[in-house]
């Protein structure tokens, strides 16, 4: 069975497929859809993405519960779990009255962030898909890369960002691929490849991240945060995958 850690990048999504059990097998791709993906040549029976899934229709607090439970465990880390607003306000393409929306429909009232705002397409891409599939839902796994290197290093928050400002920070970079390395998952080969052009460095360390988690699911593991998943007014699994191990 083939499985796939998958992040959004500049040129669409950005996929790391590799037959479990077979490492000598990964390749990376890049697709404009995630549907290019999931029903390409290799058609991953076990998907680990990372992009939310699994809407609020009002958000409470700090966010989803996902997102409310890992936010701990990651140390300065925490920073990169965006909370993730309402469906509303996600399905809004203007950024004012998106964030006139999830104001409305959030305890404290929360505007979105830039940053979260720069990802809501590809969330309304995935929500659409799942929705239309619903045979795709026992397949489709949302990760948090952070969570799934907080995993590979024990069960410790990483004490470098992959980012400063925005730009790469190789320190970072160098400790996740170690971290990836040292997990036995993936050759080397792949750990230290180039990313293909419209990905950067962290999107293919990222897509390598999620798919370690897919694989550990393939073989009976993973862990959902919370367990066992919740489930959103349209039926869509609400929780964010690590290894169990």
């Amino acid at each position: 069975m083939w499985v796939a850690g998958i992040d959004g990048c500049r040129a669409g999504w950005i996929a790391a497929l590799m037959r479990a059990g077979d490492p000598q097998s990964v390749r990376i791709v890049t697709a404009p859809s995630l549907a290019d993906i999931l029903d390409g040549p290799d058609e991953p029976g076990i998907v680990a993405v990372d992009m939310p899934i699994g809407l609020p229709d009002a958000t409470q607090g700090s966010g989803r519960e996902p997102e409310r439970l890992i936010r701990p465990l990651l140390g300065q880390r925490q920073s990169s779990v965006f909370a993730i607003p309402s469906r509303r306000a996600v399905f809004t393409a203007d950024y004012g009255e998106a964030c006139a929306i999830a104001l409305a429909t959030s305890d404290p009232p929360k505007k979105v962030s830039r940053q979260g705002f720069a990802i809501f397409p590809k969330i309304r891409e995935i929500d659409a898909l799942l929705r239309s599939r619903p045979d795709l839902l026992s397949r489709i796994h949302e990760v948090h890369p952070e969570l799934a290197f907080w995993a590979l290093n024990g069960r410790w928050a990483l004490d470098e960002p992959k980012k400063v400002k925005g730009t790469p920070y190789p320190p970072g970079l160098a400790l996740r691929r170690r971290l990836l390395a040292r997990s036995g998952f993936l050759p080397e080969t792949i750990i230290h490849a180039a990313p293909p052009p419209g990905a950067a460095a962290d999107d293919l360390l990222d897509a390598l991240a999620g798919l370690t988690v897919a694989l550990d699911i393939a073989r009976g593991g993973g862990q959902p945060f919370p367990d066992p998943p919740g489930r959103d007014s349209h039926g869509l699994p609400v929780a964010i995958w690590t290894l169990r191990r």
